[in-house]
C-alpha cells in the first residue's frame, strides 16, 4: 500500500525557471583594478572609464558625469561588450585588452594609452564623477 506521508505533496507540482539574465561580472570591487578612457570620436571630450579586476571577477563601464546623456548612451556598447566577453567565460582583464584592441564604440573610442593602474573601482568612479 503506497501512501502520502505529506498530502501537499500529492498534487501535481510546477515550477517556474526563472533565468537568471545574461552573465554579468561584478561591479564593485576594493582591489586594484585596471582601466582606460572612451573619448568622444569627433571632439575627445572624455565619456567614461571602462575597469577591470581578475581577482573580484569586477569589470565596468563608468559614465563621467560631465559628458551627461552622451555618456550613458555610450556606456551600452561598452556593457554589452563586457556581458558578451563574460559569456565566452573571459576573465575581467582578459576583457579589457580585447576591448582595447577593438577600440571603437558607437559614438567613442577608447584611447590605449590610456590604460592605468587605480587602487579599486572607487578611485575610477570618483574620477568619472569628477571629484
Amino acid at each position: 500500500m503506497n501512501r502520502t506521508i505529506n498530502p501537499r505533496f500529492a498534487d501535481d507540482m510546477m515550477f517556474n525557471l526563472v533565468s537568471p539574465g545574461p552573465p554579468r561580472y561584478r561591479t564593485e570591487t576594493d582591489k586594484p583594478v585596471r582601466y582606460f578612457t572612451v573619448v568622444d570620436k569627433e571632439g575627445n571630450e572624455i565619456l567614461g572609464y571602462v575597469w577591470a579586476c581578475d581577482e573580484d571577477d569586477a569589470a565596468a563601464w563608468e559614465p563621467r558625469q560631465a559628458a551627461g546623456p552622451r555618456a550613458f548612451a555610450e556606456g551600452g556598447i561598452w556593457h554589452a561588450r563586457l556581458e558578451e566577453a563574460k559569456g565566452r567565460g573571459l576573465l575581467p582583464l582578459q576583457a579589457f585588452a580585447e576591448l582595447l584592441v577593438n577600440a571603437e564604440g558607437n559614438r567613442g573610442r577608447a584611447l590605449p594609452e590610456s590604460a592605468a593602474d587605480a587602487p579599486n573601482a572607487a578611485t575610477v568612479k570618483s574620477l568619472a564623477r569628477g571629484d
